[in-house]
């Protein structure tokens, strides 16, 4: 299984090859740049660079968010537009459980990945590892930072924050967490599509009409537009109405 993994969901822009559990190649970039100016050209060079072709492909793996409404939106777009015009697999991964799975398996510890919302709000999720295996203790959520820290104070065991924008919220978890929580290493902070790619490479493949983004909250200007029109049915409601 040849696998293209695509992580545009926050700044960090990720993308990797795999051939079946084996990298091959993986391009990581921290910069504050237009993904949709990046991710072509970053595929192209990876692909070039593993001397693969696009018919080589067996998958597509993408996170498909919670993160940036316009990064999430670019990575789930280029992946589905892959996916059905070389007619091959797509999965996606939630944003938030590729972070998490750069914890450290240490017994009883909780990986707690943390993006910011804006406005005091993060995108954050509870797993642990179990017999070596990620698992999901608390679904991934929209939250204010404040009760998400209530909310880690009263758990018992170890806690580890992943994600640089941890660091926005810093005074507050120390404050709630205090001597529970771990340190760790810069680099496991920042999402891998490696870690994307073998996420996905055992899930069913997504239906790739079907598939969307896993946004857990409206974009302003769409929630403002939501209020503004009451009798809106998503789903098509004012067409069968007219």
């Amino acid at each position: 299984m040849k696998i293209l993994a695509i992580d545009t969901s926050n700044q960090v822009m990720s993308v990797a090859l795999m051939d079946e559990a084996r990298l091959i190649v993986e391009r990581i970039v921290n910069v504050k740049k237009n993904h949709s100016i990046q991710l072509m050209p970053a595929i192209e060079a990876i692909m070039k660079e593993a001397d693969w072709k696009p018919k080589e492909l067996t998958r597509i793996v993408v996170a498909k968010g919670p993160g940036s409404y316009t990064g999430v939106r670019i990575g789930v777009t280029v992946a589905k537009t892959l996916a059905f015009s070389l007619n091959i697999d797509l999965v996606g991964v939630s944003s938030l459980e590729v972070l998490a799975a750069n914890g450290a398996q240490i017994p009883e510890s909780y990986c707690v990945p943390i993006f910011d919302a804006r406005r005091g709000n993060i995108y954050t999720g509870l797993y642990q590892y179990k017999e070596h295996k990620l698992v999901q203790i608390e679904k991934d959520t929209h939250v204010s930072a404040e009760q998400w820290g209530l909310y880690l104070k009263h758990l018992q065991g170890p806690i580890q924050l992943l994600g640089e924008d941890r660091l926005i919220h810093t005074e507050l978890f120390e404050n709630d967490c205090g001597d529970k929580l771990i340190e760790l290493p810069a680099s496991l902070h920042y999402p891998r599509a490696s870690v994307l790619a073998e996420r996905g490479r055992y899930l069913e493949p997504e239906n790739v009409h079907l598939f969307e983004p896993e946004y857990l909250k409206l974009a302003e200007a769409e929630q403002n537009w939501m209020e503004a029109h009451p009798d809106f049915e998503k789903g098509g409601g004012w067409i069968e109405k007219l």
